[in-house]
């Protein structure tokens, strides 16, 4: 098989789809690999590390979707390569469909095989391919949201663990699972006093397993919410509904009445976002304020510390790549059905039911369109 990496092209994405190593597997295995030049820059992996692994390195985008058969990225396509997929073209990222209609349209009307790794599955349960970024954006999420409390960047003006004598900062994070247990680990680590609301029992079980009487594990109900959000200093919005929106926990009231210079760093914003005053920023511009609350929503976190990011991502992605070019993606889907949950568009289909039932498509099972 034939597969092409270009170079991301969202804001300030630094991340690439394959390391110099995994090339180096997948020419190992018989399979042909093109990537864009300069791909690595942001990794620290130079177009002459590419080709020692085996690569060819081209100077265009279009010069890969052209000739891949299977196209590896981070990022959704933006819309000037969704216009470059073709029919049948394998495209293995992240998408995150559900909030994003225009993208979910272009990918539907490319006919291209679209297998997103947010939605693989794994058999010991969660989402394997989304959780390194989970772990990553996590650990980042009390790192921005710290930085936001300062004066000069609209919050606050506290220190997140304080000082002996002074109060530190109460931290709320919403939802413990991978982010919210990273978020936790470091919040705790930094001395904040920290609060954390789930609605599986078991989660919060595990949770105080984890971390015992250094956090404060709390049953989410409406009442809790509201108590905890409107009383914090920093809140990290961690809830995930695997592949669909993401639902709007923090109410637009809450926002006005929290306090002034409060801040909501929302992790979930990939997904849409839990607050109903979230819109997705940048890297670039990371935070805007609404109600006098700083808002932190930038959609891929983990692009700010790429070197990180990309060999954890490859670390979980790479097998599946080779199984998809050994095998080819018919066969690749259907010898294993949690690889095969990571299908959300085939050949003209929305074949993820939470896509289609977010954004009124007509579901189509993904074994049958494994037939098409």
């Amino acid at each position: 098989m034939h597969v092409g990496v270009p170079k991301e092209i969202k804001n300030h994405e630094y991340r690439v789809g394959m390391t110099p190593t995994s090339v180096r597997e997948m020419v190992g295995r018989g399979h042909s690999v093109t990537v864009q030049t300069n791909c690595g820059e942001g990794i620290g992996r130079t177009d002459d590390d590419y080709r020692a692994a085996g690569a060819s390195v081209v100077d265009s985008a279009q010069e890969i979707f052209a000739t891949a058969d299977m196209i590896v990225k981070v990022k959704e396509p933006q819309a000037g390569e969704r216009a470059m997929l073709r029919e049948g073209q394998i495209l293995f990222t992240y998408l995150h469909l559900a909030p994003d209609p225009e993208q979910t349209k272009d990918l539907v009307d490319s006919g291209a095989v679209c297998i997103a790794y947010e939605t693989v599955t794994s058999p010991f349960g969660g989402l394997p391919l989304l959780a390194p970024m989970s772990k990553v954006a996590g650990r980042m999420a009390i790192q921005a949201g710290a930085y936001a409390l300062e004066h000069p960047h609209g919050g606050l003006g506290m220190l997140l663990g304080g000082v002996p004598g002074v109060d530190p900062a109460k931290v709320v994070v919403i939802g413990a699972g991978m982010v919210g247990t990273h978020a936790t680990h470091i919040a705790v680590g930094m001395g904040a006093d920290v609060w954390v609301l789930d609605r599986n029992s078991e989660v919060i079980e595990k949770h105080w397993e984890q971390f015992g009487r250094a956090t404060n594990s709390v049953y989410s109900t409406a009442d809790a919410l509201e108590h905890h959000v409107l009383t914090a200093d920093l809140v990290i919005g961690a809830v995930l509904i695997p592949g669909a929106s993401a639902p709007k926990l923090i109410t637009a009231e809450m926002v006005k009445n929290m306090k002034p210079g409060a801040v909501i760093v929302d992790v979930a914003i990939d997904q849409g976002g839990c607050s109903e005053t979230s819109r997705a920023t940048t890297h670039a511009e990371p935070t805007y304020i609404v109600d006098d609350v700083v808002h932190y929503c930038v959609a891929n976190m983990p692009g700010g510390v790429p070197r990180t990011s990309t060999y954890a991502l490859n670390n979980v992605t790479l097998p599946h790549m080779l199984n998809l070019a050994d095998k080819g993606y018919k066969q690749a889907l259907t010898d294993d059905e949690h690889l095969l949950e990571g299908l959300n568009v085939c050949k003209g289909h929305v074949t993820y039911r939470e896509v289609a039932e977010d954004l009124g498509y007509t579901y189509m099972d993904p074994q049958s369109a494994l037939k098409l």
